[in-house]
């Protein structure tokens, strides 16, 4: 492919539009809505200051509205879980607690017996799922090795299953979230969303237990395209020498997240600042991704607010319109660190896996995103296949191609072929953060 090769999705990248109508970081919730991801009423979607509008420019350094408590329950509720005698356990136990509650008197609470895996269903035939993402909160005790799957089952046995593949690496207490999770397989044939049969629960995990609250269910209309975002991470010079140079062949804008500290050291193999922002002249969106330690590891709540603000605040100084958007440094976060980083920060994450972990674009957790690790050429096909059919994001992360979490360069430059041959348009934070803000 030649330099002057012009496509549509050049075109729309490079005009901006993208068709828009409107990350473990670097290797690798228990509390009640009336905390600071509280309030509201199930179907309340109102928003007084209307929808959030993109920062022109270099953002300030605090945010004017706290975007998971604005954007805590997009589109129209399914199921609040005040009523259980519709759900059936099928496999582990199964309760009402309302003492752990995202919205409403009660939650879902749902365990394993041992270290099997849990399952509930409820029956969806009165229901008509068709072009429609699904929404959970969740919240778990045991938040690592785990994976929660929505599977929907027509009348006439094929499936559809919705997963979210991790939530972290790590056990910190995340407290609740919001998952919209993308699909991660179907059956042969497409199933019948308007002739439903069931919704199962499925709760899967490697551990000696598993226990998970699942509340307010909701349903999301679906964009008209798939998307996806080419996430890099630490700023390398892999990145400005190699991979730069395949995405302006294909018009694509990227993501980058450096790392102030290396970055101001002049550390070998590292992008400038000069570089970085050449970068964004170019199209590339640079983001926060800061102090390179796990957030989560922190006990001190002035010291995490500091953090936060510092790194925020030197991509503000180097004048990167991406500051409103953050990275998590080794997929590290916990329920404080998020309570702090609304302050700061619009929109980011991530659970990070290493299979197909995608997301629909109008109901995900601002700042919980998911995206899938880029290591393996056939997994980011899949993933960049499945957004394509489903009309959902991929978020592919990457680093430097000698390291183990990224793909070599030749399969690299095979995705890229891969991803403007698919039905997808290459979004940035800006454009996913203007859909999900738009249709809340």
């Amino acid at each position: 492919m030649t330099a002057q090769r012009t496509t549509r999705r050049r075109f729309l990248a490079l005009s901006g539009a993208a068709g828009i109508t409107g990350m473990a970081g670097c290797t690798d919730q228990l509390r009640s809505a009336s905390d600071r991801i509280g309030g509201g009423s199930p179907d309340d979607n109102s928003n007084e200051s209307g929808p959030a509008a993109l920062v022109d420019g270099v953002p300030p350094l605090e945010t004017e509205y706290d975007s998971r408590e604005r954007f805590r329950q997009p589109g129209t509720q399914l199921d609040d879980f005040g009523d259980l005698d519709a759900w059936e356990v099928v496999q582990g136990s199964g309760e009402a607690d309302e003492d752990v509650v995202f919205d409403g008197d009660q939650s879902f609470k749902l365990q394993s017996n041992g270290s099997q895996n849990v399952f509930a269903e409820r029956d969806l035939s009165d229901e008509d799922l068709t072009e429609t993402d699904l929404s959970f909160a969740v919240r778990t005790t045991t938040p690592q090795h785990i994976t929660i799957n929505l599977r929907v089952v027509d009348q006439f046995g094929s499936a559809k299953v919705y997963s979210l593949r991790e939530i972290t690496y790590r056990s910190p207490d995340v407290g609740w979230f919001r998952s919209s999770p993308g699909v991660f397989q179907q059956s042969e044939y497409e199933p019948a969303m308007d002739t439903l049969d069931r919704l199962e629960i499925q709760v899967l995990h490697s551990m000696p237990e598993a226990e998970v609250w699942i509340d307010d269910l909701r349903t999301h209309e679906r964009p008209e395209t798939g998307y996806v975002m080419l996430s890099w991470d630490d700023g390398t010079r892999d990145y400005y020498e190699t991979a730069a140079s395949l995405h302006d062949e294909y018009g694509f804008r990227t993501v980058q997240a450096p790392i102030p500290r290396w970055v101001e050291q002049g550390r070998d193999g590292i992008m400038s600042i000069s570089e970085l922002q050449e970068r964004q002249d170019e199209g590339d969106q640079i983001v926060v991704h800061g102090t390179h330690d796990p957030i989560a590891e922190l006990d001190d709540e002035d010291a995490i607010e500091a953090r936060l603000r510092q790194d925020k605040q030197w991509f503000i100084d180097n004048e990167f319109e991406g500051a409103n958007y953050i990275v998590y440094p080794h997929n590290s976060y916990d329920r404080t660190s998020l309570d702090y980083k609304t302050d700061y920060y619009h929109c980011g994450g991530f659970n990070q896996a290493g299979n197909v972990n995608t997301t629909s674009v109008y109901g995900f957790d601002p700042l919980v995103l998911p995206r899938t690790i880029g290591h393996d050429l056939d997994i980011s096909k899949r993933c960049v296949d499945l957004a394509a059919a489903n009309n959902q994001c991929t978020i592919l992360n990457f680093h430097t191609f000698e390291a183990n979490n990224t793909m070599p360069e030749d399969d690299y430059e095979a995705l890229l072929e891969h991803i403007d041959e698919a039905d997808v348009e290459v979004i940035t934070f800006d454009d996913l953060w203007k859909m999900r803000t738009a249709n809340h």
